[in-house]
């Protein structure tokens, strides 16, 4: 019997990242949705994610923690759909690289600016993305230059990207770049990522609506 899929995630959390990439891997799963001050805080949550935060992914016995690391997991665990270059291909490389890039230096750097954290510019080598315009610049340079992230061909990386960059523009913590643009329309009206926005944002009117 294959081992049960459940996601514990919350509508207006980057949970959204990870059920896109469950939607784009098509297996059956299950969503255990869980609220901020409340579920997640409890014993029994906190015994699974010691953070108290979602998303979370439990594969059979396995638990994956971290959207990006819930993202490479469904990518090589479901070879078949064809999300992560095999490995030891060349382009798993680009696939690493921008699927990390994101996690790392593009989170940050968006999380500080909608914090309004501003990093002096002589401490700009203390922080792993330097500055959010060198980091957005590097992030439209390759757009530019590829069709997807890591080439010509969609991933589990532009699940995480695309999600990065749709939310970044949509909020404000990223400029509308005729690049970003592009990009987000491209990989933002996937049959999955559709599906994915309309559980969460149906989840989500319920919620506002109850409360």
């Amino acid at each position: 019997m294959t081992e049960e899929l459940v996601l514990y995630t919350h509508p207006m959390s980057r949970g959204r990242i990870a059920r896109w990439m469950l939607e784009e891997v098509g297996e059956p799963y299950r969503a255990e949705i869980l609220e901020f001050a409340g579920s997640m805080k409890t014993p029994d949550y906190l015994a699974i994610n010691p953070m108290g935060k979602v998303p979370t992914l439990r594969h059979g016995e396995t638990i994956v923690t971290e959207a990006a690391a819930i993202c490479a997991y469904l990518a090589d665990v479901f070879p078949e759909v064809g999300l992560a270059p095999p490995p030891g291909s060349r382009l798993r490389g680009s696939y690493y690289r921008w699927l990390f890039f994101a996690a790392g230096p593009i989170e940050a750097a968006n999380t500080n600016k909608t914090l309004g954290v501003v990093v002096p510019p002589e401490r700009a080598g203390m922080v792993g993305y330097g500055s959010q315009e060198r980091t957005l610049a590097v992030l439209e340079d390759q757009l530019n230059r590829s069709e997807y992230i890591g080439g010509d061909r969609f991933s589990a990386a532009d699940v995480y990207v695309g999600s990065h960059i749709g939310f970044g523009m949509m909020f404000g913590a990223i400029d509308k770049r005729p690049a970003f643009e592009r990009y987000w329309a491209l990989v933002g009206t996937r049959p999955a990522a559709l599906r994915a926005r309309e559980i969460d944002d149906k989840l989500a009117a319920e919620q506002r609506k109850a409360g």
